[in-house]
């Protein structure tokens, strides 16, 4: 499991600190914490952690349930770390979407079996499946491992990790059929993967042994997006 980067919103500086110490003996990193709404939701946004642990009593008018609610439109994963059990506090958390809810105190171990089964079901939600038809046979692609789309006439090839497929549809239609949003159109000819794109330059994109057009109409779009992935 990758090092996961992780914020905490908590308005106690000693549990802040336990929390931080707990993470980092368990190989996660605490990349910020904030004890109010406001300073949580900038820095979320701006930090683009990994995951992030709200307690329910935090500074402000706003609790950590409003601040949960603002991380659902905004499809930001997190979950609740709190002392709070009580019939009333659990009845508002159930108008959030959390990935869990961590009872204080914790321990090292529970918090990091926590955080891993979080993570792995986050992850296991994200992900999506493409059907296609190629040569008499159907196949499910996850389209993480799809790297770009090619035109071909009225056809499509669909380049992936370990294999390339010519289906007959148009590669509007193909990437239509995409539901990540990590997919965006380069050139004309062309759709790729935001997620496999290790360098850019002044009109290719670059994708471990491969390269493709990146045109000049959308080269400021591809970059800004890069940014975000």
């Amino acid at each position: 499991m990758k090092s996961l980067n992780i914020y905490i919103v908590e308005d106690e500086p000693i549990i802040v600190s336990t929390i931080e110490v707990a993470l980092r003996k368990q190989g996660f990193y605490a990349v910020g914490d904030a004890e109010d709404y406001h300073t949580a939701l900038r820095d979320i946004e701006l930090l683009k952690p990994d995951l992030t642990l709200i307690d329910i009593q935090i500074t402000g008018e706003k609790d950590g349930v409003d601040l949960a609610k603002a991380l659902d439109q905004k499809k930001i994963p997190y979950l609740f770390l709190s002392s709070q059990t009580d019939p009333s506090t659990i009845e508002l958390v159930k108008q959030t979407n959390p990935l869990g809810y961590i009872v204080k105190p914790f321990t090292e171990t529970g918090l990091r079996t926590n955080i891993e089964l979080a993570w792995h079901n986050y992850n296991q939600s994200q992900q999506h499946f493409i059907t296609i038809r190629h040569e008499g046979r159907f196949h499910r692609i996850n389209e993480e491992t799809i790297k770009y789309l090619k035109a071909y006439d009225n056809y499509c090839y669909i380049v992936t990790n370990t294999e390339t497929f010519l289906v007959p549809h148009t590669l509007k239609h193909i990437s239509e059929e995409l539901k990540g949003d990590f997919f965006l159109k380069s050139h004309r000819s062309y759709v790729v993967n935001l997620k496999h794109i290790h360098s850019v330059d002044k009109n290719s994109l670059f994708l471990d042994n491969d390269s493709i057009p990146l045109s000049a109409s959308q080269k400021s779009l591809v970059t800004e997006r890069l940014k975000s992935i």
